[in-house]
């Protein structure tokens, strides 16, 4: 195996960093509670940066830097998409979900919420809720997986499959230890070391390149239209790429985040955080991969590794452009992003088992130790089913990132947005939500209609489907007494 050694030592001691800090989370876990949500009890800057290291997975160091060195700033709508997204879920979704969670039976996952908001007492809307759950997160974990192999693979020269265990090894074990707190403090440290990552690493490649002014007019050289931001687009291309910030009113994993929250009042505060955190590292990540133009143009030597794969532009600025330690350190945070990701998938994955199926259907009297334990086996199980889907190297399993988000985005994302927004929602409202947003997804992907990214007819079906439907109908009484609490809760506390 060729390896660097300090690039090796530096990974050896970050995982046994995290992996500790989910020893000392273990410690904080007592009940299920604690080990799907942490007992309630995350401040607003853990809340804020948990909720943007869950959200930006390797592709933010790998993906998105790789698109940009290939196609120029036409490639950046993604960034402008994903930002107003998320301040749009901040603003309407996060505190009110706070509030309307604690109120409808202390939920702790999505599927626990919808059916206690909503009466269901034939458990359908869980079920349902909870497939989709684990159809789209095992896709999702396995894609993580496989972005982690890809890492271990290049940097230290492994075989796939080796990489393949040690990229989810760590990831498994401190989320397996201690749970929601070991994955929500573990990503705090990794949303630090991403940011570090994103803003020192393109201040350097300009530096290197000799400035700003040579380093544009080296980009303009090798290609002008690299600065237009329309170069190759359609209205229905940018549209699609705006589109992906609808998917952030139904991903579980940043849901759980804003359930977890101490309580309403620090939801402003995170945020400011978060959304500033999420700038820094979008507007980094894009000029990575725009100033790693002008670096490759002006050093095609070294070019070979980033011309055979763009993804590979951040790996090979930090390699080149560092002292050994610190690109380990770089190196790392490209693990950061993937673990994050990864470790708070495997917890949802694992919440929907226990919560809504064990604990639901199977053992209603479980003590809270053993529903701890069976939530510990979840974790397992899905990570295996993911690790096995992604053991064949030519799985397209990133491509199916993008699916998993506009699945999530159109089955979740209107009953979600709707149900803290309308007391008039009801139950049959809801499952006609999720079933009109997953079909026309599946429906949409497979016919491939006008080119149009899928969550936005899943999306806007789906909120059609849930204001028809509860129109039919009308919620019980106690339904909007417990909304109204609610949002006469969240007003005083926001």
């Amino acid at each position: 195996m060729s390896v660097s050694n300090p690039t090796l030592i530096t990974f050896v001691i970050y995982i046994a960093a995290m992996v500790l800090i989910g020893l000392m989370a273990y410690r904080s876990t007592n009940n299920l509670s604690d080990y799907i949500l942490g007992g309630r009890s995350l401040g607003s800057v853990v809340t804020a940066l948990s909720a943007g290291a869950s959200d930006m997975s390797g592709w933010l160091l790998m993906g998105l830097p790789g698109a940009i060195y290939m196609s120029g700033l036409s490639e950046s709508w993604i960034a402008i998409g994903l930002i107003v997204g998320a301040y749009l879920n901040w603003l309407f979704v996060a505190g009110r979900l706070r509030v309307q969670t604690e109120h409808n039976g202390d939920a702790l996952t999505l599927p626990d919420y919808f059916s206690s908001r909503f009466e269901d007492n034939s458990g359908l809307l869980r079920i349902i809720s909870a497939v989709v759950i684990l159809v789209f997160f095992t896709i999702y974990c396995a894609s993580g997986i496989v972005a982690g192999a890809r890492l271990f693979e290049s940097t230290f020269g492994m075989s796939y499959e080796t990489a393949l265990w040690a990229g989810a090894a760590a990831t498994i074990a401190y989320t397996f230890i201690g749970g929601f707190l070991a994955v929500s403090w573990t990503d705090t440290v990794q949303a630090t070391l991403m940011i570090f990552a994103l803003i020192l690493t393109p201040i350097i490649v300009l530096i290197a390149t000799g400035g700003v002014d040579t380093t544009f007019a080296a980009i303009e050289l090798k290609d002008a239209s690299n600065f237009d931001m329309l170069k190759g687009t359609t209205f229905i291309g940018i549209i699609s790429l705006m589109g992906w910030g609808l998917g952030y009113f139904g991903q579980p994993h940043i849901l759980a985040r804003f359930m977890a929250a101490d309580s309403v009042k620090s939801i402003a505060k995170a945020r400011r955080i978060s959304m500033t955190w999420m700038i820094l590292c979008l507007v980094g990540t894009c000029a990575v991969g725009f100033f790693g133009i002008a670096y490759f143009s002006a050093h095609p030597d070294v070019a070979g590794p980033v011309a055979e794969n763009p993804e590979r532009v951040f790996i090979e600025l930090a390699k080149l452009l560092f002292n050994p330690w610190i690109a380990g350190v770089l190196l790392s945070a490209i693990l950061a992003a993937v673990m994050s990701t990864l470790s708070c998938q495997l917890l949802v994955c694992s919440s929907a088992l226990t919560e809504d199926f064990y604990k639901a259907f199977l053992r209603k009297g479980a003590s809270q130790m053993e529903l701890v334990w069976v939530g510990r086996a979840m974790v397992l199980l899905v990570a295996v089913v993911a690790i096995l889907i992604a053991s064949n190297p030519e799985n397209r399993v990133l491509g199916l990132v993008s699916y998993a988000w506009a699945g999530f985005g159109a089955a979740f994302g209107p009953v979600v947005l709707i149900s803290v927004l309308w007391k008039g929602m009801t139950r049959n409202g809801a499952l006609a939500g999720i079933l009109v947003g997953a079909i026309t997804v599946v429906v949409w992907k497979h016919f491939s209609i006008w080119g149009l990214y899928e969550i936005i007819p899943g999306f806007i079906l789906g909120a059609l489907a849930i204001y028809f439907v509860s129109k039919a109908g009308s919620p019980s009484a106690a339904m909007v007494s417990r909304f109204e609490a609610a949002d006469k809760a969240f007003k005083v506390g926001h």
